[in-house]
């Protein structure tokens, strides 16, 4: 089985390329731009093009399908031949349930927490020693790859991504996987580029919901008021739904205490109101797939997070540092609560950088409103540069502040003089938060939190 992948450099489409040579394919791939880890883990096992830039002369009729990354365009010549010789060309999601298809599919929806869920699931199959394959958008400790596909795994656990599928398939990634069981998180709109308004974002998990196979089961949020509606009108009557909330749970000396059906404490590793929602999330799918109470929570004792989902830094007896890829109004809210609920007698301080197309359209950013108040100091930073890259309307620090609802919120332009900010502050009794889904503009943030701690 030959397979070209269209930009295969990308997060998730190395990882699909690295997947299927694992599964015995013969991949070939190509890309105008390859970075680092991509690079490395590809060419370590020979999948690196040997070239860099797109060549029709790749295409051939012996090529048994190709797949389209979204950083490809619609007039790729190598697409474009693809189409001219007739080649089955798949998007991303497309090929992922076309390799599942016959497995129990297990799909993660959701405005936010997909990721953690889809990981904590994932943990716990592996302390139970339940083969599955999957995809993520994590790399997660204890695994090799993002994606898994294999000829024996039964199940398959998927993170269901509500971005388009690829440049020529304009359909949510998530409405492609048919899921046996799924979760939906919340819904709070996202992705304005793609989805102009709230109304038509939502419209995305009503169908998510018609395309769960009959008899099949739907575990989604009661803590969200549109999630509850949008569940309740769905007209998908076969399937079974289960409403999850926040479990029992205390907070002892920083530490967060799961309390199960016996009355018993089980430490945990992390910690917030949201991640004890995904938490019971990912216990509703365990216990559908077979998973006892006991051996769920024996497995998640040790579950530490996915990368940059509220991770631990570095830290001291009075001052720790977490970052977190929280960008989008209700995550940065939930990040920011969680970190407070948690430390209640450290001074929270929480920056975080506008990054993403939705989050610096100014018809958007009014969406942020109130979003960090539960912080003890609330920092914003942008470059107006990136802004100009994405053919944006230009934003003012006004706007920012006015956007938050937040007059005390300090906003920065300038890294450098963010960092230096963050360099002379006192950390005595504090926690920083950083929060994005860039890096400030190449900051380093484990080298920076490791430095600012022993500093103090």
């Amino acid at each position: 089985m030959h397979i070209h992948l269209i930009a295969i450099g990308g997060s998730a489409m190395h990882n699909l390329a690295l997947a299927l040579h694992s599964k015995g394919y013969h991949v070939t791939g190509s890309d105008d731009e390859i970075f680092e880890p991509s690079k490395s883990r590809l060419a370590a096992k020979g999948l690196l093009p040997t070239s860099i830039g797109w060549d029709e002369n790749r295409i051939t009729k012996d090529i048994d399908a190709v797949i389209l990354g979204m950083h490809a365009r619609s007039d790729n010549p190598e697409l474009i031949k693809a189409q001219e010789l007739g080649l089955k060309i798949y998007s991303y999601p497309e090929y992922i349930y076309e390799q599942t298809k016959n497995k129990t599919r297990v799909v993660i929806g959701g405005s936010h927490g997909k990721t953690t869920i889809t990981s904590m699931i994932l943990h716990v199959l592996k302390q139970c020693n339940i083969d599955c394959d999957y995809l993520v958008g994590a790399q997660l400790e204890g695994f090799d790859t993002m994606v898994k596909l294999s000829h024996e795994a039964k199940i398959a656990v998927i993170e269901g991504d509500e971005y388009l599928a690829s440049p020529i398939d304009r359909r949510p990634k998530f409405h492609l996987y048919h899921p046996n069981i799924a979760v939906i998180s919340g819904i709070a709109w996202d992705h304005i580029n793609v989805f102009p308004t709230f109304e038509n974002y939502v419209e995305q998990f009503e169908k998510f919901i018609e395309l769960i196979e009959p008899n099949g089961t739907l575990a989604y949020c009661e803590n969200d008021e549109i999630l509850v509606s949008t569940v309740n009108k769905s007209k998908n009557n076969t399937i079974k739904k289960i409403a999850y909330g926040i479990p029992k749970h205390e907070i002892l000396s920083g530490i967060t205490y799961l309390i199960n059906s016996k009355n018993e404490k089980i430490p945990l590793k992390i910690f917030g109101n949201h991640n004890l929602m995904n938490l019971k999330a990912a216990r509703v799918v365990c216990e559908s797939l077979g998973v006892t109470e006991k051996d769920f929570y024996n497995a998640i004792q040790s579950f530490k997070g996915a990368a940059k989902r509220l991770e631990f830094v570095a830290g001291n007896h009075h001052f720790a540092v977490y970052k977190d890829f929280a960008h989008s109004p209700s995550k940065l809210k939930a990040t920011t609560a969680a970190v407070k609920q948690q430390f209640p007698d450290r001074k929270l301080i929480a920056c975080m950088e506008l990054h993403t197309f939705s989050s610096l359209n100014e018809n958007f950013l009014n969406e942020y409103k109130g979003s960090m108040n539960t912080a003890d100091e609330a920092i914003v930073y942008y470059n107006p540069h990136t802004i100009v890259h994405k053919k944006l309307k230009p934003i003012s620090e006004e706007q920012v502040k006015d956007a938050f609802n937040n007059q005390n919120l300090k906003v920065y332009i300038n890294s450098q003089e963010l960092i230096n900010y963050l360099e002379n502050k006192s950390w005595n009794n504090s926690v920083l938060l950083l929060m994005s889904s860039g890096n400030f503009d190449g900051v380093n943030i484990n080298k920076f939190g490791e430095q600012l701690v022993k500093k103090n």
